[in-house]
């Protein structure tokens, strides 16, 4: 690990000013993914800024319409939240299924979706659940939010302070995951509105994506069966040692339909 200047600020403003006169920072929230880059020497920033002293980021608040739960929550505590498991149960059924006991006590919820690893579950949820992510200055609508491998559409430095999700009718996510590391190989959440069902797909390309006809098949019959002989074209989506494009696509019929099947069971 190279040497960097460690800051704790207690405000949003005064982290926003170490950002903005920083040579190289980097924001840490749970530090999951920033602290091993860093230890295996991949990364280098010339300033840790650690929001775990600011206020204001943590918390849950739940609605009619709406689920809004601050950026500094961690995944543990969506997971056992029964507020958030009265309102859209599968997002906490999600949490629980992130990495291991010690990545759940430590990682955030809006680490996660600020960095959008390609395997990451919450891209899934936000996509899904009609996410909007809610930043100082504005708010982003899910759909334009995952832009391409670990891109987002937050400008250089902006920093995300809650996510809001749409409560559904019904809602699943299942996931077919890496077993040493519990990354989503492919995961699929499926969520059933009053004006629409939505299928969004992680761990198979470079960022979360919707499946519009697997959408369409299912807003006019909820029902596995409705998506039976519906395919994802391949020629975009991930291949490595865990798996190939070809068989990424293959799981993501078959997680959704899963997704549908426990959906409909609620």
């Amino acid at each position: 690990m190279y040497e960097f200047n460690y800051h704790r600020p207690e405000s949003l403003e005064a982290a926003a000013a170490l950002i903005e006169n920083g040579d190289d920072p980097k924001i840490v929230a749970g530090g999951m993914t920033l602290l091993p880059t860093m230890k295996q020497r991949l990364a280098a920033p010339s300033d840790l800024i650690d929001l775990a002293g600011v206020g204001g980021l943590g918390g849950v608040s739940v609605d009619a319409q709406s689920v809004t739960i601050g950026a500094m929550v961690r995944h543990v505590e969506v997971e056992r939240s029964a507020e958030i498991r009265a309102a859209i149960p599968a997002l906490s059924e999600l949490a629980g299924l992130i990495g291991d006991p010690q990545v759940r006590n430590r990682g955030t919820m809006g680490g996660s979706v600020v960095n959008a690893d390609p395997a990451a579950d919450y891209p899934a949820a936000v996509l899904a659940l009609k996410g909007t992510v809610v930043t100082p200055t504005r708010e982003i609508a899910a759909d334009a939010f995952f832009v391409e491998l670990f891109e987002t559409a937050l400008e250089e430095n902006e920093l995300l302070t809650a996510v809001r999700f749409a409560r559904p009718q019904y809602a699943a996510y299942m996931k077919f995951p890496n077993p040493a590391s519990r990354y989503a190989v492919v995961g699929v959440m499926v969520a059933q509105f009053d004006d629409g069902v939505r299928v969004a797909v992680t761990g198979a390309g470079p960022c979360a994506f919707r499946v519009p006809a697997m959408e369409v098949a299912l807003d006019k019959d909820f029902d596995a069966s409705a998506i039976e002989g519906i395919s994802v074209d391949d020629d975009n989506l991930n291949a490595d040692i865990h798996a190939s494009a070809e068989y990424r696509a293959h799981l993501v019929g078959v997680m959704a339909r899963r997704a549908v099947t426990a959906a409909k069971g609620r």
